[in-house]
């Protein structure tokens, strides 16, 4: 499944984002912990540094728009300056604010944190101050928010509810939102708080409790994979909702809908901090759901993006960009860079994703020489990424003779594999690189001048799409076949007789 990731990730495009939740300002104060304080026995933090990033819905909005995707927030703040920061912050992602309501008695929800260091660098939280208020919202707020999102639910493509227990999420208003939003056929994700009650989200399309929280409110410890498909069909039982995906931190998640019954696992992490992880999950399930995404794949995705995210410190985004360098790395240890065509299409998407130039050459490369490593090294300054497609021992014989190749194509591989300015080797059989060539589709061909008056194959192709095709010197006596001749006329001293 994996390897189709690569191509799912990277064409996700833009999906609408309609937003409901608890915004929340994330504030940290970092400073030397040095010593303890003569007048109680507490540290004293001496400040050496303030920063300020988006937390609880507002943490989604930023994954969201991290994500490629656009976002609508709505929620309440209060009329202070964490209220206007907030809003700060959250413009400086691209996201809309205009959906979050100023509310003068109530404050704007903020979590400060103080973070001693030791040595300058290593980050330890010593205490965190809140800042809330956490009462349901009044009856005319409740309709303003409902208002507005029926006013634009036709412009999203997906509805995300962000519950921290705030007040914004009250019953009757998580209820009428998912009843619109199913009227309207979008779909609805919800992470929600430590509660033992979810019926407030009946109808949800899913929901995405972690451990701790689907153990509370399907009544049980969840400890096992088994555990966990048993928590989520309670849910989905008592509940009423359509799909629940229950985070098992380095066990990944278990899925479990109508149809689907299934634990998706994760690459273990070295977890540096859970803040935000959830949030990182719901903006990555909404992201790629809205993109047409399955629900397993979704959530492949959506546990590398969680897994990601607690590798940094605090609330941090997850880019596009990570999640696809991730991929690559994960199949380059298994794969390496010999591959079949379609995994190296696949590859290649990467790499023009990150608008890194293809250049392709071919060869038989039976006998490795000077000449070879050369016409490699000029390969490599005509671009960033560099495939060679290699004879099968069948087409080697096919142009070179039934002698040849010397080397078996494995061992070719091998050896090119070895050189640093090969990136890819592909091993073909037919009688022309022009299908493979056509299938790669580099941006520069090259091959040996000694190709000009033949025709180089593949130069109409490429040069179609834009690129080019570069005629390469040969170093003069340098060859396979010359190689070969000169191993041939070598006499073979008799060996020493033994007595």
């Amino acid at each position: 499944m994996q390897k189709d990731l690569l191509t799912t990730v990277t064409n996700l495009g833009s999906p609408r984002v309609l937003l409901v939740g608890d915004f929340v300002l994330d504030s940290y104060v970092y400073g030397d912990a040095l010593r303890i304080s003569p007048e109680a026995p507490v540290q004293v933090l001496k400040v050496v540094d303030r920063q300020h990033s988006c937390g609880g819905a507002a943490s989604v909005a930023a994954d969201v728009m991290a994500l490629g995707g656009q976002c609508l927030c709505v929620g309440v703040v209060g009329v202070d300056g964490n209220g206007a920061l907030l809003r700060t912050l959250l413009a400086a992602t691209g996201a809309d604010t205009s959906g979050l309501t100023e509310m003068p008695d109530r404050p704007t929800t903020s979590k400060q944190r103080l973070i001693g260091l030791a040595q300058h660098r290593h980050r330890q939280q010593l205490l965190r101050i809140d800042e809330e208020n956490s009462d349901v919202l009044d009856g005319a707020t409740i309709e303003r928010i409902l208002a507005l999102c029926a006013a634009r639910l036709a412009e999203v493509d997906v509805v995300c509810l962000q519950d921290y227990n705030k007040g914004v999420l009250a019953p009757g208003l998580c209820r009428r939102l998912i009843d619109m939003a199913a009227a309207a056929g979008k779909p609805v994700l919800v992470d929600p708080p430590m509660t033992c009650d979810y019926s407030r989200y009946a109808g949800a399309t899913i929901i995405t409790p972690n451990r701790r929280e689907a153990s509370q409110a399907a009544g049980m410890t969840i400890e096992s994979i088994e555990d966990a498909a048993r928590a989520a069909e309670i849910l989905l039982e008592n509940f009423k909702v359509a799909g629940v995906v229950i985070t098992l931190d380095k066990e990944g998640a278990y899925l479990k809908t109508a149809d689907i019954s299934v634990h998706v696992p994760t690459v273990p992490r070295s977890v540096y901090d859970v803040t935000g992880a959830g949030d990182m999950v719901l903006a990555m399930l909404a992201v790629s759901l809205a993109a047409g995404c399955d629900p397993v794949t979704a959530v492949e995705l959506a546990n590398i993006a969680g897994g990601l995210e607690v590798e940094k410190f605090g609330v941090a985004t997850v880019t596009i960009e990570e999640i696809v360098n991730e991929l690559v790395v994960t199949r380059r240890g298994t794969t390496g860079k010999i591959q079949d065509l379609d995994a190296l299409v696949r590859e290649l998407q990467y790499h023009r994703y990150r608008k890194q130039a293809i250049v392709f050459t071919n060869g038989c490369f039976d006998v490795l020489h000077r000449g070879h490593i050369e016409y490699l090294q000029l390969c490599r300054r005509q671009g960033d990424i560099v495939v060679v497609g290699l004879n099968s021992d069948a087409s080697v014989k096919q142009i070179k003779g039934p002698e040849r190749p010397i080397n078996i194509e494995h061992d070719r591989a091998a050896v090119l594999a070895a050189l640093e300015m090969v990136d890819y080797i592909v091993i073909f059989d037919e009688p022309t690189p022009l299908e493979l060539i056509t299938r790669v589709s580099p941006d520069v061909l090259v091959k040996g001048e000694d190709w000009a008056d033949k025709g180089v194959v593949g130069r109409e192709f490429v040069e179609s799409r834009g690129g080019k095709v570069v005629l390469a010197p040969l170093v003069a006596g340098r060859s396979s076949t010359a190689t070969i001749e000169r191993l041939k006329s070598v006499k073979v001293q008799d060996a020493p007789k033994t007595l």
